[in-house]
């Protein structure tokens, strides 16, 4: 009788533990670029320049767009540097309620890529740092969460985006020289429970009119100004 009690006990402690352990589920993280910027050389130059009147527009848009959206952010998650801080108060003034914090690894960067012609002015030592910090970004991200679902969004950089998205669906980082992202372009990656991603979309920039468009190959220079005669 004793050793039944014992082991029902066990049992018990066991069936506990197990229902106590944290249950993965499923992360979609939307990369958004920030807006439009000039160079400002006032600007800090470790934090760089805030948003152009285009940039600010565009943002606004962006804003308006994931507001739209039926499934609510849990979190805003902001690169340090004053383009992406400025993009992210933007949108979350739509987007009241949902907590933003600045994580500094999503700082803009250089990686090293498979075309190293286009990066010739940019030392390997920085390059090599850049390529750990983001995957060190990746490791701490890029995983599924914990008991429920989760939504993120990460307002950050072009740079960072493409080589994050090659990292999401396993090819060569070296590769993100060839993906192409416009301002406040949104990039949608889903994390299922088991750990495999799925990319959604990339560089989506629905939101913005063709004449607003920025940032992208092939997009040209513009400002919200009115033209000159």
């Amino acid at each position: 009788m004793f050793r039944s009690v014992v082991v029902c006990l066990a049992l018990l402690s066991f069936a506990s533990a197990a229902c106590a352990e944290p249950v993965p589920a499923a992360r979609i993280l939307v990369l958004a670029r920030h807006g439009h910027y000039e160079a400002d050389p006032a600007a800090d130059p470790k934090l760089g320049p805030g948003l152009s009147a285009l940039g600010i527009a565009q943002a606004q848009l962006l804003g308006a767009r994931l507001a739209g959206l039926p499934d609510r952010f849990d979190a805003i998650l902001a690169s340090p540097l004053t383009r992406a801080q400025e993009t992210a108060r933007v949108i979350a003034d739509d987007l009241p309620g949902v907590p933003m914090s600045t994580i500094a690894d999503l700082a803009e960067c250089t990686p090293p890529t498979r075309r190293p012609q286009a990066v010739a002015g940019v030392p390997a030592e920085a390059q090599k740092a850049c390529a750990d910090q983001l995957d060190r970004l990746f490791a701490e991200h890029f995983k599924p969460a914990t008991g429920a679902p989760r939504r993120e969004l990460l307002v950050c950089h072009g740079n960072v985006i493409r080589y994050l998205t090659t990292k999401a669906i396993g090819v060569d980082s070296g590769a993100w020289l060839d993906l192409s992202v416009g301002h406040t372009s949104l990039t949608t990656i889903r994390i299922e429970a088991d750990g495999s991603m799925r990319l959604v979309g990339s560089g989506d920039i629905g939101h913005i009119p063709a004449n607003l468009q920025t940032g992208a190959l092939g997009d040209p220079e513009r400002k919200l100004a009115v033209p000159a005669r």
